[in-house]
């Protein structure tokens, strides 16, 4: 019964895919015994980059992800909510170092609240005051202090907001992003 389930699923996920041609090769299709009974699936969606050694490469994300995109995130953390290593992830120092940024952004964001590490047992954490938002600062928000200071829009400090890695990445406009709010 459970095979069944997951052989629906598996179905309906393909079932949406094109291929390439009309008439399907038994070499293009995968084979699996499900219950007794030998299932054709046809192959997934093949990279546009296929030569990269970079995952983010190989399927063209460069430039196309933000902290916000935890599905993609998520594939780079472990279960406690830390970052795999690169020789796991096989992803270049550059991309390795903007995931890792963006997964900083997204805890502090509240994105991934089933990634935190456990705590021991018997263990009673204090309640924190409650802190003014700045997930969107490249500083712990331990370190930045609220902004107190009343007075006109423009007289006051401007403060960057994101990371610098990041400046790149998810152009919505022409308009270049604007890293200080």
């Amino acid at each position: 019964m459970a095979a069944r389930s997951v052989l629906r699923s598996v179905w309906t996920s393909f079932a949406g895919l094109k291929l390439g041609g009309t008439a399907t090769s038994a070499s293009t299709l995968q084979r699996i015994n499900v219950e007794g009974q030998i299932v054709d699936i046809p192959p997934g969606p093949q990279p546009p980059n296929p030569s990269a050694k970079c995952p983010i490469y190989r399927w063209n994300l460069q430039h196309k992800y933000n902290y916000t995109d935890v599905l993609l995130l998520s594939q780079f953390i472990r279960s406690d909510g830390g970052m795999l290593p690169r020789r796991i992830t096989g992803l270049c120092p550059e991309e390795h170092r903007k995931i890792a940024i963006c997964v900083q952004m997204a805890h502090r964001a509240g994105l991934l609240p089933d990634h935190k590490p456990k705590l021991p047992e018997g263990h009673v954490p204090k309640t924190p005051k409650p802190q003014l938002n700045r997930y969107l600062t490249r500083w712990s928000i331990t370190s930045v202090k609220p902004i107190y200071k009343t007075g006109l829009k423009w007289c006051k400090k401007r403060m960057s907001v994101g990371h610098p890695a990041l400046k790149n990445n998810v152009r919505y406009s022409v308009k270049s992003l604007y890293m200080k709010h």
